[in-house]
């Protein structure tokens, strides 16, 4: 073989390799291209799809707080409808006042309108605070005087002037009452008892 074939049939192979290397990249460069399309059609479905979710979440965010204040604004809703029914009951026995004859029925009628009305704020959660006979609680009562009573001990719940009342754990309105004060010998003998701890302490 002469060295200008052989130099022509090396320069053949290495068109031949050019070009199988042309075909290859041209192969590899479509799949790529390919490849990239459908990764930009995956982003714009995904893009797509978190846009609805927050479309979604800000409607249902919104929903929430329209509930929640809706929640608050109509809180009483409840408690309203079920005092009306008594409240028709006072203006019933209102319009019957007149022409009754016998004050016992009026006060029978009362008497039934105001179980009624306990009865729905019992239910709610709401009940009397027991004051008369009590020992004196801040935590329930108010003292509003004292007095003189020999029959009960000191700091007692004689007497009742507005009634107070709690909402399940919670105190609404303080009991204000009149109690019974320390007599004479007591309140020396706790005077004596203070002078005491004073000189202990010294």
């Amino acid at each position: 073989m002469t060295k200008k074939h052989h130099d022509k049939e090396t320069k053949e192979k290495d068109v031949q390799q050019t070009e199988e290397k042309k075909n290859e990249s041209a192969e590899i460069n479509e799949e790529l291209s390919k490849k990239v399309v459908d990764l930009e059609k995956e982003v714009e479905e995904y893009k797509d799809k978190i846009l609805r979710k927050a479309a979604e979440f800000e409607n249902y965010k919104r929903r929430t707080e329209n509930d929640q204040l809706n929640l608050l604004k109509y809180t009483g809703e409840n408690l309203i409808v079920k005092l009306l029914p008594a409240i028709d009951d006072f203006e019933r026995s209102m319009q019957h006042m007149d022409d009754a004859k016998d004050v016992k029925s009026i006060k029978e009628g009362l008497q039934l309108v105001y179980n009624k009305l306990m009865k729905i704020l019992e239910d709610q959660g709401v009940k009397k605070i027991e004051a008369v006979g009590k020992p004196f609680d801040v935590e329930y009562h108010e003292a509003l005087m004292q007095r003189k009573d020999e029959s009960v001990p000191p700091h007692t719940v004689l007497d009742e002037l507005e009634k107070g009342y709690m909402y399940k754990d919670k105190v609404v309105r303080h009991s204000k009452v009149i109690v019974s004060e320390e007599t004479a010998e007591e309140t020396g003998a706790n005077e004596e008892n203070s002078e005491n701890e004073t000189k202990n302490e010294g």
